[in-house]
């Protein structure tokens, strides 16, 4: 129903207003008594076979949903019901703030990818804060964590404490975001030096708490093997939990799109199909030259259950949908666990 129906009709919508309309409606829709289990016996696929313990954590089946989507955990408990065994929240920053100017969400149907410059638009940490203390959700919950655009990268250490001390208490895993390309002069913040500093000084922070909690990096596409070296020395240096690989790229190589299309677009982080091989190889470059010392969630193209397959085999313990949930719908999730069981 949701690409013969839902889908099209979306599709005629500019994509932030669908996105919208799409999260007010399903929580009306699950409003409505008996929704929830409805949708548990459509999507959701339970099976202690799809299990995976990592980090200190028990993941319910390895499918995720990436960080972006539901920035601000209004979802979450929706989101659990349609079959994910974790839900990635954010990225969160200390202040609210609007994000870039629309339009910064741009669809290419033709090569099934999206391009966004949204900029970090999120409510604030604590507006999410909120929201998770109220939830009943039994799903797995990661923050993801960012700065706000107008801190300057020598004070940005200061935002990303700030959002790991406001969600320690109703989060699961926290999500070091340095690798998005729409807030400008973050990346920098991936080079050895500055990062090490970062993740230390959050594992300091860690070690105050009663009981730590797994910190995980996401990485750039666009890393080069050099950089993705630094990454695993990192890695290992800092002691963090383990990696998403990966982000959205600045590239736009493999594209079919317009040309002319693309150019208008401009500047944004682009994910969908096209990111499929790229994302693959740094997952299997980091897995194979780290002697799969730690774990990678495996994020960028996965359409399908054959490209989360794919994943998987190239070292990811762990997968994650954004592009692919939008252009396939709920059906993706529940594909992907049963091809997980043999049973597609």
């Amino acid at each position: 129903m949701y690409k013969s129906i839902i889908k099209p009709f979306l599709f005629r919508l500019q994509p932030e207003q669908a996105h919208h309309l799409t999260f007010d409606s399903v929580k009306k829709l699950f409003g409505v008594p008996g929704a929830a289990s409805l949708a548990q016996k459509l999507y959701a696929v339970e099976d202690p076979r799809l299990e995976r313990e990592l980090f200190g954590l028990k993941f319910k089946n390895p499918v995720g949903l990436a960080a972006g989507l539901d920035k601000d955990a209004r979802l979450v408990d929706e989101l659990g019901a349609l079959g994910f065994g974790f839900v990635e929240i954010g990225t969160l920053t200390p202040r609210p703030q609007v994000g870039n100017p629309q339009p910064r969400l741009f669809r290419l149907p033709q090569d099934e990818s999206l391009i966004n410059r949204m900029g970090f638009n999120n409510e604030g940490v604590m507006a999410a804060v909120e929201r998770l203390r109220r939830s009943k959700h039994k799903t797995i919950i990661g923050g993801n964590i960012g700065k706000n655009k107008d801190t300057p990268n020598e004070e940005a250490e200061k935002d990303y404490l700030f959002c790991f001390d406001a969600l320690f208490e109703v989060v699961d895993y926290f999500v070091v975001n340095v690798s998005s390309p729409n807030t400008p002069n973050l990346r920098a913040l991936q080079d050895k030096e500055p990062l090490k500093k970062l993740l230390n000084s959050l594992q300091e922070r860690n070690e105050t708490k009663p009981l730590r909690k797994p910190v995980l990096l996401k990485i750039a596409p666009d890393l080069s093997d050099a950089q993705l070296d630094d990454i695993i020395a990192l890695v290992q240096e800092t002691r963090i939990d383990g990696i998403i690989a990966t982000n959205t790229t600045i590239s736009r190589d493999g594209l079919t799109s317009n040309k002319q299309l693309i150019e208008q677009i401009g500047a944004g982080g682009l994910s969908g199909k096209v990111l499929r091989d790229r994302s693959t190889g740094v997952i299997r470059y980091l897995h194979q030259h780290s002697g799969g010392s730690f774990p990678i969630i495996g994020v960028g193209g996965i359409h399908s259950p054959e490209a989360a397959i794919e994943k998987l085999k190239a070292g990811a313990s762990l997968i994650q949908l954004y592009s692919g949930f939008i252009y396939e719908g709920p059906g993706l999730v529940r594909d992907i666990n049963k091809a997980l069981l043999g049973k597609a």
